[in-house]
């Protein structure tokens, strides 16, 4: 984290802690929402308009209607009837059990990405409204009992840009605790090392997360629903209409090395593909493999209990069942276009295979396609083994409301869990709960490494290399091709033969001349 104990460096045009406005006592977030809304009074109307808000995307190619609302995951399943324990990244406040006023502007929580004092999200994540399971891998026996007291206008005074440490405070723990979900986004990139990531080296050049999110008008460019392998519009240059700084390219153009050679792989390999060698390389292990089957065994004392690896990752729990965790991950890598479709809840699988929650479209024909690295979370969920369908469970115990007695996490009971979900989402649940193997990608982007470190030659062009499964594509070294084998093998002899020739015609003229045969 931040040294907080240095001097505030204020590089905006206005220091928030002289106006009077922001002065008073405030008792509620919103108040504070008011007060910034009288000077800033169109940034709600923006945020109305943003997936941060609504939690919903509709893809412009696949048309398919994705976000946190609609898309299911390998970690929690989904948000249907868990909106109140999941609104703890959602930038709003007010939320009310799983209810809520999207179209009230003071309902915006201006503090959870302007808090620069790292003391908000804090307060806002332990809130009697949430799980500790959201989170903790371990959960504490006495959730809830503990008050975190935040002095709201201390906030108030200090709000300014947003910083790695106010999106991380919501990124760094997507799928319940440090680096669950992405692998290469965890709290380690608060104040991260060259090593970690040149550019946001804290020593260094030092970028925040919109340094290359770029935004406009509170719209953040680049996520997985747009995943931008490169750029098609070129690099973005002072007076360009559209500012999109969401790939390397925008930056660094297509032809960024020196050397022509690594050039000219450009247009089939994503810059990550090299520059990104490994992931969850900061400290902080990254959740591989999570089988739900697996939850609900209790001790010999009939209580939910958990287990550890040497590391303290959580190998085991009564409510989440088995995961698998590692550090330094060699990505998987494939081709990508950056469009991907999804498995949603109405959609019929077969359960007698491995369920692609997500599939990256793209393939060595198409020119927008890269070889892109990802991390592939496995997992085994629970699905609708009656209409074949993956469903949305109702996952967290609210601690304020415990009369709920059909969360998975307060009954270990799928069926009754499951069927509140379903209920929540609008769709038909049968009744029967199997569990299938599914598998989820997630693209890799962060932990840009220095070029010094980034991926040999040897490391793809080579058998059983990391690009060993890619195909479409002739990679020397990697690949044998009879033709191509013989044409070049013919013309290393072809050549030879002409050297050989070419030099018995110069010995011989040689000897002509030393003889007086041939004058000079």
């Amino acid at each position: 984290m931040p040294d907080l104990s240095q001097p505030k460096v204020i590089r905006s045009t206005a220091d928030h802690s002289k106006f009077e406005i922001l002065k008073k006592k405030f008792r509620k977030s919103r108040d504070i929402t008011k007060a910034c809304l009288s000077c800033h009074n169109v940034s709600a109307k923006q945020i109305h308009k943003t997936k941060h808000w609504n939690w919903e995307f509709t893809h412009t190619k696949t048309g398919q209607k994705l976000g946190a609302r609609n898309i299911i995951n390998t970690f929690f399943g989904g948000t249907a009837s868990n909106e109140a324990s999941c609104s703890h990244c959602h930038i709003g406040s007010g939320w009310k059990g799983n209810k809520f006023d999207y179209k009230r502007e003071e309902n915006v929580d201006c503090l959870i990405c302007h808090d620069t004092t790292g003391k908000y999200a804090f307060k806002k994540f332990h809130t009697a409204r949430g799980n500790c399971g959201v989170c903790h891998e371990e959960i504490p026996e006495s959730p809830g009992k503990k008050k975190h007291k935040t002095d709201l206008n201390e906030v108030a005074l200090n709000v300014g840009p947003t910083s790695r440490r106010t999106c991380g405070s919501c990124h760094f723990l997507g799928g319940g605790g440090i680096n669950v979900k992405h692998g290469d986004l965890d709290s380690s990139l608060t104040r991260p090392s060259y090593d970690l990531d040149v550019h946001m080296d804290a020593d260094g050049l030092n970028f925040t997360c919109t340094s290359c999110h770029s935004t406009d008008q509170h719209a953040v460019r680049g996520s997985r629903y747009e995943n931008e392998i490169n750029d098609i519009g070129g690099r973005t240059i002072p007076g360009k209409a559209a500012a999109r700084r969401s790939s390397c390219a925008s930056c660094h153009g297509e032809r960024p090395m020196k050397n022509d050679k690594l050039n000219d792989h450009t247009d089939k390999v994503a810059c990550q593909t090299c520059h990104i060698p490994s992931i969850a390389r900061g400290g902080h292990a990254t959740k591989m493999r999570w089988d739900w089957s697996t939850s609900g065994k209790l001790d010999a004392n009939g209580k939910p209990f958990l287990k550890k690896d040497k590391k303290g990752n959580v190998i085991y729990s009564t409510q989440k069942g088995d995961s698998v965790w590692a550090e330094n991950v060699v990505p998987d890598y494939i081709w990508s276009d950056r469009t991907a479709k999804y498995t949603l809840l109405g959609d019929k699988i077969d359960p007698s295979k491995t369920v692609a929650i997500n599939t990256f479209m793209g393939s060595a024909d198409k020119s927008l396609s890269r070889i892109s690295p990802v991390k592939k979370s496995r997992g085994k969920q629970p699905y609708d083994a009656g209409n074949n369908r993956l469903v949305a469970v109702n996952l967290f115990a609210l601690h304020r409301f415990a009369k709920d007695k059909s969360a998975y996490w307060r009954n270990l009971d799928w069926p009754r869990a499951i069927a509140k979900g379903m209920k929540a989402a609008g769709k038909e649940f049968s009744g029967k709960v199997g569990f299938v193997e599914t598998e989820m990608l997630w693209p890799v982007t962060h932990m840009v490494a220095p070029a010094d470190k980034a991926l040999g030659c040897d490391e793809c062009h080579s058998k059983n290399g990391r690009l060993e499964n890619i195909n479409g594509i002739y990679i020397p070294s990697r690949d044998t091709k009879p033709v191509l084998e013989w044409l070049g093998l013919g013309m290393f002899l072809i050549s030879l033969f002409g050297v050989m020739i070419h030099t018995m015609m110069r010995i011989l003229t040689r000897n002509r001349r030393n003889n007086g045969g041939v004058k000079p």
